[in-house]
């Protein structure tokens, strides 16, 4: 009996002591590192915004394209242009000879446009496909003879004349009046005259008059009127409409905001005006 006992307690004590091993094990600790999200970032190319010119600058410069010894106020330099001396089938000397538009047409084309043929012809190039293709700068640049020193303006006009002027070529000169006038027939390609002749009473009659008779810009024996200038070169009248005329207080249709079309529909009216 005794050794029953004895193995009984034998057996509770490893019992207990299995029991106590496991309750005095270590717990187990797990540790849960925290997530580190790394911030998205989103980098943003900066735009580059070309702000157009000031319309006032662009009439400006088309002032001064067609005649800027006028328009600048300046004396007419000396002589014939440098330029003149490299062309020999434009017999005009003096003061025309330094006229942007003598050189490169009332369409800004010169040799490949309406000056490509007559008294008028220098064979020097337009300078709407140049202006498309250069900026502003270059421009600028380029009337202070960077690219020849022979056409170098700087001399004569002030920075921001000439950089009205390059504004003007950049922005003003880029039109294909082809798109517009005929060349072979000098009319206007799909004009509507009857609205032509609205803008024109209401805009241009007060100086003009109702026939285009009211101001001369010939003389009395070889008279020059709106009509006279729209039927013999419709470029240059396009000209003068959307840039007014040098010297003179006429309204440019760039600031009035017209379309090039109402300016087409204007010209198509003052083909009907008296010419003489």
């Amino acid at each position: 009996m005794s050794n029953w006992r004895l193995l009984a307690g034998c057996i509770f004590l490893v019992a207990g002591l299995a029991v106590l091993a496991a309750c005095s094990k270590p717990e187990t600790t797990t540790t849960t590192q925290p997530t580190t999200t790394q911030p998205t970032t989103t980098t943003t190319q900066p735009t580059t915004t070309t702000t157009p010119p000031a319309t006032t600058s662009v009439v400006l410069g088309g002032k001064l394209y067609d005649n800027w010894i006028k328009t600048a106020g300046v004396a007419t330099p000396a002589g014939n242009s440098p330029l003149w001396a490299t062309q020999t089938t434009n017999t005009r000397t003096g003061a025309d000879t330094w006229r942007c538009k003598e050189c490169h047409g009332w369409d800004y084309k010169g040799k490949d446009g309406a000056y490509g043929k007559g008294s008028h012809l220098t064979g020097f190039p337009g300078v709407s496909s140049a202006a498309a293709a250069k900026t502003t700068a270059e421009l600028v640049a380029i009337l202070k003879g960077s690219a020849n020193p022979n056409h170098n303006f700087s001399s004569y006009l002030n920075e921001e004349q000439i950089t009205a002027l390059a504004n003007f070529l950049k922005v003003g000169a880029v039109i294909d009046e082809a798109q517009y006038i005929d060349y072979s027939t000098k009319k206007p390609k799909s004009a509507d005259a009857a609205r032509g002749k609205q803008l024109y009473d209401s805009s241009c009659a007060a100086c003009h008059g109702t026939d285009g008779k009211l101001l001369n810009f010939g003389s009395e024996a070889e008279p020059e009127f709106p009509g006279t200038i729209a039927v013999d070169n419709p470029w240059e009248f396009l000209h003068k409409v959307r840039f007014g005329n040098p010297g003179a207080p006429m309204p440019a249709g760039e600031e009035q905001q017209w379309s090039i079309q109402q300016m087409v529909d204007i010209l198509a009216h003052a083909q009907t005006l008296p010419a003489e």
